[in-house]
């Protein structure tokens, strides 16, 4: 399941098991006989990870890889796409295994968005962290018990390999085999895992955090929002917490991480300031140019004389002067207008350097420009500051990038007679040079923000939330129209079967051929399998 260089060649790891399994059979005697070393070895193979806090450390120790990778060279950063259900996240890393051969550089997001909107008791709800904190848990651990099912179904796939290489008496191909199982390569992968705004104090952070990283999360990421007003990153009406009681959080995390063990976990420091003009809190003060002071200095505030101090009023002292932080009848208090900037670059900085490990930027559209430019100064003070980026489906991505080709076309002077600027979601421009530069830079968007806006995690939070929705409206159409059933057959049946989707075979997909192994272990020959002829997955092949 680990594949190790340094692993000795004499004998193959699943060979060594059998032996181990052999002999502690023949230590308790009769009584144990009829149990074969060799099924032993394979559910042991099967089942690697004992427990979640086995997946956080093994998941983190391949992150911290990652991240010295991509210091090293910005081609190698890391992608993840959102998942809200364990199949979804088991679909996705068997379908990249198969087309890739590798998980390398590639992992899951858990968004605390989807599990909201689709795995809530109360039914679906907006990004505000109303639902069941112990939602986010179970879901992680749903996740990874759907991966290691991948892992032994394919594992079970290659002991059949196995037998029949042996029933043959072909030696050299059941050396092969037992080579690729002692190289497999897990799918399980790490998990960067939302726990919103911690979902109330540090102290609930902290057990929260606990029961994530027991669920098998490796990298915990956290928002600056206050947690009774949070919204999602990309609504109006957010609302910031000064920085001492985000980093107590970010602190909170790390001691659940440390005290279970997993001391490479990871930390993703999320702050929404850039369309977050409102705070709840006046931070407090020890000393100038503290992060305090520093917190303050940006709220939108107006001088006042002793004779205009009304009752009610707060008031606080800035160079000298009395001043009034403007406050809202919901009785929170404004940021200064175009002020999103500057906090994020201070956020950032405070965040890196009381404990996090990665920042994330939440922006108002996907502008390389824009990004970078708060990263460099970021990196002014800590030099190996890196983002995960959230590549949203809230950004009209066609729209955003024609607007971008538009302006910089018009900048260098060339003629943009052609296109209207506000209306170049028109089909009318799908076939455009001006589209088509667009779509080129959307393509290589990723690889171009990773070398210049120093993002070393790039994630789509609701992708399968909008291809369920995009399949189904396209079955519904078909099935329910004029195909009828030709319309499965033909736009999901036949495709699985041509693009190699392994779920064609359904009942293999959800154990069925794991458990006819399990009953021939238990049972011999008396076992009832449900593989035989008359299984009519064997239509498939």
């Amino acid at each position: 399941m680990f594949v190790d260089s340094e692993k000795e060649t004499t004998m193959s790891t699943y060979t060594k098991d059998i032996n181990a399994a052999a002999g502690l059979i023949s230590a308790n005697g009769n009584s144990w006989e009829a149990i074969s070393p060799e099924s032993v070895a394979r559910m042991k193979a099967q089942n690697v990870f004992q427990t979640g806090l086995d997946i956080a450390r093994y998941t983190a120790s391949i992150m911290r890889k990652d991240m010295a990778r991509y210091d090293e060279d910005s081609s190698q950063y890391t992608q993840s796409l959102g998942c809200w259900h364990g199949f979804i996240g088991q679909q996705k890393m068997i379908s990249i295994k198969k087309h890739f051969d590798s998980t390398a550089r590639r992992y899951l997001y858990l968004s605390g968005w989807m599990v909201a909107a689709m795995r809530s008791e109360f039914g679906p709800l907006p990004d505000q962290s109303m639902h069941e904190k112990t939602t986010v848990v179970a879901l992680i651990e749903e996740l990874y018990t759907f991966l290691r099912q991948a892992d032994a179904r394919e594992l079970g796939g290659l002991f059949r390999e196995l037998d029949a290489a042996k029933a043959a008496g072909d030696s050299v191909k059941e050396q092969g085999v037992k080579g690729r199982i002692d190289n497999f390569q897990t799918h399980v992968v790490p998990i960067i895992a939302d726990i919103d705004a911690g979902f109330g104090n540090a102290e609930a952070t902290y057990l929260l955090a606990k029961k994530m990283i027991e669920a098998g999360a490796c990298c915990i990421q956290i928002e600056n929002q206050v947690s009774d007003e949070k919204q999602c990153g990309h609504q109006d009406g957010k609302v910031t917490v000064p920085h001492e009681d985000f980093l107590a959080k970010i602190r909170a995390v790390r001691y659940a991480f440390l005290e279970l063990g997993v001391d490479d976990g990871l930390i993703v420091a999320r702050t929404d300031s850039l369309g977050a003009g409102l705070t709840k809190q006046i931070a407090v003060t020890n000393e100038p140019g503290d992060l305090g002071d520093q917190y303050n200095s940006f709220l939108d505030v107006e001088e006042i004389s002793p004779q205009d101090i009304a009752d009610g009023d707060v008031l606080i002292k800035r160079d000298g002067k009395i001043v009034r932080p403007k406050r809202l009848p919901s009785n929170l208090f404004e940021f200064r207008k175009g002020s999103g900037e500057d906090r994020c670059v201070m956020d950032g900085i405070a965040s890196l350097q009381n404990g996090a490990d990665l920042l994330w930027i939440e922006t108002e559209k996907p502008h390389i420009g824009q990004i970078g430019g708060m990263v460099r100064r970021i990196r002014e003070v800590m030099p190996n500051a890196k983002l995960v980026y959230n590549n949203s489906p809230s950004f009209n991505w066609t729209l955003n990038f024609r607007q971008q080709v538009f302006d910089s076309w018009l900048e260098e002077g060339k003629d943009v007679s052609a296109y209207s600027r506000n209306d170049l979601m028109s089909v009318d421009y799908d076939d455009s040079a001006l589209s088509a530069e667009a779509d080129e830079r959307i393509r290589t968007f990723q690889k171009d923000a990773a070398r210049d806006a120093g993002i070393f995690h790039h994630l789509i939070t609701l992708p399968t939330y909008h291809t369920a929705a995009l399949s189904t409206d396209s079955l519904a159409k078909e099935y329910f129209g004029d195909s009828g059933m030709l319309g499965y057959v033909a736009g999901v049946q036949r495709k699985e079967i041509r693009e190699g989707i392994a779920c064609v075979k359904h009942q293999n997909m959800s154990g069925s051929d794991m458990g006819d192994d399990h009953k021939e272990y238990f049972s011999g020959d008396a076992a009832l399998k449900a593989s035989g002829e008359a299984n009519t997955m064997n239509q498939f092949g």
